[in-house]
């Protein structure tokens, strides 16, 4: 490195953004994640005895992954090379992977390749990558904010340690927040700034676990705050809150965080909780979900949880599936709530998806059988002279609208695919048929 590149790097680390200035050096500046950087944990261990293997960092924005890797990079002796896999390509890999061979052959020095945003990588891209750190040519740590295990090669995963990292907790985060308040070195002690408890709690509580989140914000009201007249620059909530305007919700659409809230709004529907399934509704709506996604999940649980203990839950759902639609947000949240909290308080049945399911099992694993002859179409020449529809019993012509002739085919007589439940409407339905199985015919219900 020439002078001028030392003093490009230089002025560079000193205007970075408060959250990169910020970042720890040493595993004991670390905040959080003590589950898996403790000291009696497998990863400070490693860690400190420079005996890293391969491992995927997974986790929320702003928890530290980008972090880990760097203390590695300190801590660690072998050398330490790093890319971005939103910009880096094949040749990128393939420079850093023959240094690495060169380095490994010449004095068995090895090589921590550190990639981060690792599920932005195609298959083949990562593919490239699974003979050399199955030989230990390099070391990968890689950084995602996506579950690995959807996103990253399974070969890969195999050969790496997952960790996950957790949001950091609000004390988590006004310790940072304090800390940089008074570093003068790489925080924003030197700008003769105060904040008050009731602002940086404030801060702390909205950034939601995000660390980085929260020391922006920091950093853009200090800055962005004209001094008093002694020469203070003075934090307080009215500042905090124009600096961190709404709370940032951890909501991907197609990553985890989509499929466990959508996950948690359908088992509270069944769960019978209208509290916890509008708390979840309100989380995907506050993200930006799509009415139309909610809408549907919605109809699936009227009839796959609700189904005939409440007949109507699904004309409910429906309805607001359609009026939803139609009229859009934000009151498109009302007639979600109105629909999700029917479900949710409806009596619950699952006696059709039961049916259903073993109904699919009896055509897909058995032989089809013949449909009797007497429930065959007849509605073409020549169709009574086959024997088509000879003999069907028209229902509505006997006691109580109600043939006892058979319709499964010969094979399936006697078997039972729908067992309604003893809640709502369908204990009703349950007695109703108890009775018809019995030849309701007969006599007057």
């Amino acid at each position: 490195m020439d002078l001028f590149d030392y003093m490009h790097e230089n002025a560079k680390e000193k205007q970075a953004p408060l959250a990169s200035r910020m970042r720890p050096t040493s595993l004991d500046e670390v905040v959080g994640q003590s589950h898996i950087i403790g000291r009696d944990k497998l990863l400070y261990r490693a860690i400190v005895a420079d005996q890293l293997r391969s491992v995927i960092f997974y986790g929320p924005p702003g928890t530290g992954k980008t972090t880990l890797a760097k203390v590695i990079a300190n801590t660690t002796k072998g050398e330490f090379r790093q890319i971005n896999a939103t910009s880096a390509g094949k040749k990128d890999m393939e420079e850093v992977i023959e240094e690495a061979k060169q380095l490994f052959g010449m004095g068995g020095r090895r090589t921590i390749l550190f990639i981060d945003e690792i599920h932005r990588f195609n298959k083949s891209q990562q593919d490239y990558l699974l003979p050399y750190v199955e030989d230990g040519t390099v070391i990968l740590v890689g950084a995602t904010t996506e579950n690995p295990y959807f996103e990253v090669n399974g070969a890969l995963i195999s050969r790496s340690i997952i960790f996950e990292l957790h949001p950091l907790t609000t004390e988590d985060i006004l310790g940072l927040l304090r800390r940089a308040m008074k570093d003068t070195e790489k925080g924003l002690g030197l700008y003769n700034a105060e904040i008050t408890d009731e602002a940086i709690e404030f801060i702390a509580d909205v950034a939601n676990g995000d660390a980085r989140k929260a020391l922006n914000a920091l950093e853009l009201g200090v800055l962005t705050t004209t001094p008093g007249k002694d020469g203070v620059t003075r934090i307080d909530l009215s500042v905090a809150q124009e600096c961190i305007q709404k709370r940032a919700i951890r909501y991907d659409k197609t990553g985890d965080n989509h499929y466990d809230t959508i996950s948690a709004f359908i088992k509270s529907m069944r769960g019978s909780d209208p509290d916890a399934a509008i708390y979840y509704l309100a989380r995907m709506l506050y993200a930006g979900e799509e009415v139309t996604f909610v809408a549907r999940r919605i109809m699936i649980c009227a009839a796959e949880d609700v189904g005939n203990a409440d007949p109507q839950a699904l004309q409910v759902a429906v309805a607001a599936s359609l009026a939803a639609e139609r009229i859009g947000m934000p009151e498109a949240q009302i007639i979600l709530s109105q629909a999700a909290a029917y479900v949710a308080c409806a009596p619950k049945s699952n006696a059709a998806v039961n049916a259903i399911g073993a109904a699919m099992e009896a055509v897909r694993s058995e032989k089809t059988p013949a449909i009797p002859p007497h429930l065959q179409d007849a509605h073409y020449g020549g169709a009574g002279k086959l024997g088509r529809g000879v003999g069907y019993e028209y229902a509505h012509l006997y006691p109580n609208h109600f043939s006892t002739q058979q319709y499964l085919p010969d094979e399936y007589v006697g078997t039972t695919f729908y067992e309604p439940g003893d809640l709502g409407y369908e204990k009703q339905i349950k007695e109703w048929l108890a009775f018809l199985r019995k030849g309701g015919n007969h006599a007057d219900n």
